[in-house]
């Protein structure tokens, strides 16, 4: 094909009718860049940082995550109160979503969910620490109507994988549902999980949150990112330093693993290649009820294979480094240090769409019942996507996911290594036995970049 048709056929997609959805992409713009030259650069950044591993003393990656221990801080009568507004907000959403606009771009609760909770809440969790200690609307009341002791108790071992496989379920909410961001829809499952979680923490007592509740797991494990923590352990050091100081286990592992697959299936499903191979034309897209078993089969498989291939790797750098450290605490281990690529693509793959989705929800703010006020006195306002027509905007978007993704593999790689150190004992055998790790690591950053890259079709 050449290069005016493979233009032209990008831009029919583009105009092609559909429904909004939560995560609208606008990343074929960017193909008009010459996106292979920043994937080899961003590759090659990669490649350096690996082969730097072999030369730069243990002391100078230990100090990239060192860690000053501070005074822990208690907010339990702030939290209580915090997470009563938040509960007060959720309700006032779900009446939203019940009896508001029928336009996903015109309600709160859509907007509010998609936009700010998993866009940005998740985005600043690896930053700020975990904003759902906060903001979670169930421990307020809790605390008010706690019978006291729990009715039951969580099955011993039982980790967090409660919260995986509701990870799973959103996922396919996300991705195969029809109408994700129907107002309606959204409303009786945002209402359905609150009391199934209301009712859990009941018989369970707080730890439900802790194993079960998939937002308070979700910003828990990209919090182990963040540079300050304020409950105990607490401290401030370089970024990640919680992975290397807290205790991980096979369950988290796997938890990081699949909130890596899902994004980066949640990539790859949108674009040309993926509906080559389900056999959808992507300028005659039919619709998503049309792909939802071809969408659940992909996304399982994407997550069961990650899972595969990235333990086969843990077993190859094991059985190169000559060690006797056990495979499942290694993988435990160093799935976590998979989280800042999971991060960064999540910000990255969400990049385009924020630009947009935010300008929706300040509108909406401004008026929350579609009834033409202005409260927050903005108008005129329009709703703009004028910076994906200039080659300039284009650009600063496209670099800007470009090094997120690049930033967060080499951060991940300076992790894994620190963790390794740890593991087995030695700064040589940790970047022996991490390096088919880190051609993994170097494969996904292609993969990553790629992903961005690529013309979206659905």
């Amino acid at each position: 094909m050449s290069l005016r048709n493979f233009l032209i056929a990008v831009n029919l997609a583009v105009l092609l009718p559909n429904h909004a959805w939560a995560h609208v992409s606008e990343q074929g713009f960017a193909l008009l860049l010459p996106t292979g030259a920043y994937i080899s650069a961003g590759v090659a950044v990669v490649v350096v940082t690996v082969v730097s591993l072999f030369l730069v003393p243990e002391s100078v990656v230990r100090r990239l995550f060192a860690v000053r221990p501070v005074t822990p801080r208690r907010f339990d009568q702030l939290t209580r109160v915090t997470s009563m507004m938040s509960f007060a907000v959720m309700c006032f959403g779900i009446y939203l979503g019940l009896f508001g606009s029928r336009d996903p771009l015109s309600n709160l609760l859509p907007l509010g969910f998609w936009t700010v909770g998993w866009i940005v809440l998740v985005s600043l969790a690896g930053f700020v620490g975990n904003l759902w200690i906060w903001l979670n609307p169930w421990t307020g009341l809790y605390q008010m109507m706690s019978p006291g002791n729990a009715l039951a108790t969580l099955p011993k071992g039982i980790g967090v994988w409660p919260a995986t496989l509701t990870l799973l379920a959103f996922a396919g909410f996300l991705l195969a549902d029809p109408a994700p961001d129907d107002p309606a829809r959204l409303a009786y499952l945002i209402a359905g999980y609150w009391v199934l979680t209301f009712v859990g923490m009941f018989i369970f007592g707080p730890r439900w949150c802790d194993q079960a509740e998939l937002g308070h797991v979700l910003l828990a494990a990209f919090a182990r990112l963040a540079p300050v923590r304020m409950h105990a352990p607490a401290g401030i050091g370089g970024p990640g330093w919680q992975v290397v100081s807290r205790p991980a286990t096979i369950g988290l592992g796997a938890f990081a693993l699949m909130m890596l697959g899902v994004g980066s299936f949640d990539g790859l499903n949108e674009t040309f290649w993926w509906l080559g191979q389900i056999g959808v034309n992507p300028l005659e897209f039919p619709g998503r009820s049309s792909v939802i078993g071809a969408t659940l089969t992909g996304l399982a498989v994407s997550v069961v294979g990650l899972a595969v291939v990235f333990g086969l790797v843990v077993w190859i750098g094991i059985s190169i480094s000559r060690t006797d450290v056990s495979v499942l605490t290694a993988y435990g281990a160093l799935a976590l240090c998979v989280m800042p690529i999971a991060l960064v693509y999540h910000m990255a793959h969400y990049f385009a769409s924020f630009l947009v989705s935010i300008q929706y929800t300040i509108a909406a703010l401004s008026d929350p019942f579609a009834l033409g006020a202005d409260y927050l006195g903005i108008q005129p306002f329009r709703v703009t996507t004028g910076f994906f027509n200039r080659i300039d905007t284009v650009r600063l978007i496209w670099t800007t996911q470009a090094g997120l993704v690049v930033i967060g593999h080499v951060w991940s790689i300076l992790l894994a290594h620190r963790v390794a150190t740890d593991l087995f004992g030695d700064h040589r055998k940790a970047a022996i036995a991490t390096l088919p790790l880190s051609f993994f690591m170097i494969a996904y950053t292609f993969l990553g970049l790629w992903l961005l890259a690529a013309p979206k079709g659905a």
